[in-house]
């Protein structure tokens, strides 16, 4: 059986956030040790046009806020065209092998009214199988 489950752990690690022109909110910190890789997917729920959704990956050697510094290239972002446009739509932005030891996602929304979803984060770790974290309520897996 090699399923997703058996290969990613799932964390729940950001709370929906109301929509705004000038989101920053921070996900959960991520220890990555013991881990090859970090996905964080957040949904877009509403934009209005020409606003700026964001996420944005930050780095620490500590388990602090303060300290993360911004991972290049591990952002991803869209404007809105026209209203909700954006909407049931997800920003995804992933780090493989993590640099330093702790790992945030950043949401941003600028110019217009962005708001989004709850954040999930899937951690590819080193060891198989996956352990599900304390986040996740309940597993199953199929198999045809």
């Amino acid at each position: 059986m090699h399923g997703l489950l058996n290969n990613a752990e799932v964390r729940w690690v950001k709370a929906a956030v109301a929509a705004a022109n000038n989101t920053d909110s921070n996900s959960a910190i991520i220890d990555t040790q013991g881990y090859e890789s970090v996905m964080f997917v957040v949904p877009v729920t509403a934009s209005v046009a020409t606003g700026v959704a964001k996420i944005q990956l930050e780095e620490n050697d500590a388990n602090a806020d303060a300290g993360m510094t911004v991972v290049d290239a591990a952002v991803a972002s869209a404007v809105s065209g026209a209203t909700n446009d954006l909407a049931s739509k997800v920003l995804v932005v992933e780090y493989f092998k993590p640099r330093k030891r702790y790992v945030q996602a950043v949401i941003t929304s600028t110019v217009a009214n962005i708001a989004f979803g709850e954040m999930v984060a899937i951690l590819i770790p080193l060891q198989r199988p996956a352990q599900q974290g304390s986040t996740v309520l309940a597993k199953g897996f199929g198999q045809g």
